[in-house]
């Protein structure tokens, strides 16, 4: 139920001080700077609005996020009585300037930390000539306002003497009932009770004072039956001017609510599977929202339970079911990471999908040492190409990842095909529009042709992860560029997959931007014609059409053998492969 409701600034400031107001955990750090807290309280002293807050009624059985007491408060065990969802950089402002005894953590002048006091100008608050921004005055902490780049104080508002005398009055003094009065009387004595100055102070009391002592905050109020994935969401729609919080974020709030330090276990998990062997570093692209979905995953499957990886599933995560499975989990990962590289996959930039992870390391952790059998093992491999190639996990992942796992588990005990391989379809016309590594099927592309046994066009030596990194390999144009523009071929052609392959970088400077007979004349100043003739066919490569700088020809039969490369890889032939579109295209079939 939400209740809605104008309540006394004081009462909530009092409220904070007390630490029965707080902030989830979640909620990031407080961050305006002294121009924003001067306009804030400027906007309060004239009675204007500043906004609605947002609270949630704490509930320690359903909520369980950890809070934490505002700046300037000091910690509490005390459990809250109210969370702030949406306010805390307008609360913290004017907790922190009005109310507090201590100096404001703050920013000036370009981002410069600083530590403030605020006060209003009496006279300036009075003078309708004025505005109220202009009677809010920021000092430093050793309350001394100094001109010249520092060197001449021209106000010391460092005791109480100074105050009086130049007219301001400290506003973290004006919730404080007695100490506004002593301040007053004081003030008026310092002056010898001048009639002008006791004037101006009860004026000052009762047209800027007052209404701040009156002013209420609207208050939009959830109440504690209020569920997880609800707060969440309304934290989030509230807050659209700050970087959205991630799942991370909210379940490491709730398990500190249980005193587990989830971002310290993740960062252990995270170290093991970057350290692991045979890796080559693709599990850096893991983030820490990715496992906790697989572990979402994992927890519902080992209980039997329908597997759902949304968001609320996610949000719902029992610290229990994180600690039974976190450490296999890691173990399924590297498994994952591993296979991966066994695929012709051996750096993050040519991973195809970096969320296909999740239900790999998941089915590797289920599996263990029976995803090393070979039908297992091949059924795998036809599952992961498939989401390739019929490039299935570009979006709505969560859903998928779901029938993914379940599909896999059922189709290697003898039931039918997971949704992915059995939707999954590759048209050979899709060659034509490869033309990057933004596309996950042209990363596929590339990372079969490494598998099939691709070497380097001068030593002949496999392109495995030590010489791929070593000699510096990426994907290069067979008909260079250059040689392609100046012979005016279809753009779409000499771009595509079709026209690249994997080659050093030594290679490649001898290659240059020559027609493919004149660069292969300089290649075999280093090897001989029998050996480059070779070596070409493990990258698909037509050496007759090649040598006759016939790039039709070429670009037919190379588009065939990446077609028998994606068929096998998908465990199914790719269709359409004799249409006259295709005829039209690549000028011979590709069956």
């Amino acid at each position: 139920m939400v209740k809605s409701n104008d309540t006394p600034l004081q009462d909530i400031l009092k409220g904070i001080a007390a630490a029965k107001i707080q902030l989830p955990d979640f909620q990031r750090g407080w961050v305006w700077d002294d121009e924003r807290i001067c306009g804030l309280i400027a906007s309060i002293t004239s009675s204007y609005p500043v906004g609605a807050l947002m609270f949630l009624e704490y509930n320690k059985d359903e909520v369980r996020f950890k809070s934490r007491t505002f700046t300037n408060v000091p910690e509490s065990q005390q459990q809250p009585e109210t969370l702030v969802l949406d306010g805390q950089q307008r609360l913290t402002s004017i907790f922190c300037a009005m109310y507090s005894q201590l100096p404001v953590p703050t920013e000036i002048s370009k981002n410069r930390k600083a530590k403030q006091f605020y006060y209003i100008d009496i006279e300036k608050s009075l003078n309708s000539e004025f505005d109220r921004i202009d009677a809010i005055i920021s000092v430093s902490e050793d309350r001394l306002i100094r001109e010249d780049f520092g060197r001449v104080i021209v106000t010391d508002l460092s005791s109480r003497e100074g105050e009086f005398a130049a007219h301001m009055f400290p506003l973290n003094l004006v919730f404080d009932s007695i100490a506004l009065d002593e301040w007053q009387y004081e003030y008026q004595n310092f002056h010898s009770k001048d009639s002008e100055i006791v004037k101006r102070s009860w004026t000052f009391k009762k047209e800027v004072l007052y209404p701040i002592l009156q002013y209420r905050l609207p208050i939009i109020e959830l109440d504690r039956s209020t569920p997880k994935e609800a707060v969440c969401q309304v934290f989030e729609n509230v807050n659209t001017g700050g970087v959205p919080l991630t799942i991370f974020e909210l379940i490491t709030a709730t398990f500190a609510a249980d005193d587990f330090g989830l971002r310290e276990d993740w960062r252990v998990h995270s170290e093991k599977m970057l350290q692991a062997d045979g890796t080559f570093d693709l599990l850096s692209v893991v983030a820490a929202n990715d496992f906790l979905s697989a572990i979402t995953l994992l927890a519902q499957q080992k209980k039997g339970k329908t597997l759902s990886a949304k968001r609320r599933d996610v949000l719902n995560l029992a610290l229990a079911d994180y600690k039974n499975h976190a450490n296999a989990l890691t173990d399924g990962f590297i498994r994952a990471a591993r296979f991966i590289v066994q695929q012709g996959i051996l750096t993050p930039k040519n991973l195809p999908y970096t969320t296909q992870f999740v239900p790999l390391s998941v089915l590797m952790t289920i599996l263990g040492d029976r995803a090393d059998d070979g039908v297992v093992r091949e059924k795998l491999q036809i599952w992961y190409w498939c989401g390739i190639f019929g490039e299935m996990y570009g979006s709505a992942n969560e859903t998928r990842y779901a029938s993914d796992i379940s599909g896999v588990l059922a189709w290697l005990d003898g039931g039918e095909e997971p949704n992915t391989v059995n939707r999954a379809v590759f048209q050979p016309q899709r060659l034509l529009s490869l033309q990057t590594r933004n596309s996950a099927a042209y990363r596929g592309i590339l990372a079969l042709i490494l598998n099939a046994g691709a070497r380097d066009f001068i030593s002949g030596d496999k392109m495995d992860f030590a010489n791929y990194t070593a000699t510096g390999v990426d994907i290069h144009h067979i008909f260079p560029k250059k040689h392609c523009e100046n012979e005016g071929y279809l753009w779409q052609k000499w771009n595509s997959v079709v026209n690249k392959t994997p080659i050093s970088y030594r290679t490649n400077r001898i290659i240059g931007g020559v027609a493919p007979s004149a660069y292969l004349a300089n290649i075999e100043k280093n090897v001989s014609a029998e050996h480059l003739d070779e070596n070409l066919r493990t990258h698909g490569i037509d050496v007759s059409a090649l040598r006759a700088d016939d790039f039709n020809g070429f670009f037919g039969l190379r588009a065939r053998f990446l077609i028998g490369l994606i068929g096998q890889a998908m465990g199914k032939k790719v269709a359409n492969l004799g249409s006259e579109e295709i005829l039209e295209i690549f000028g011979v079939s590709l069956e």
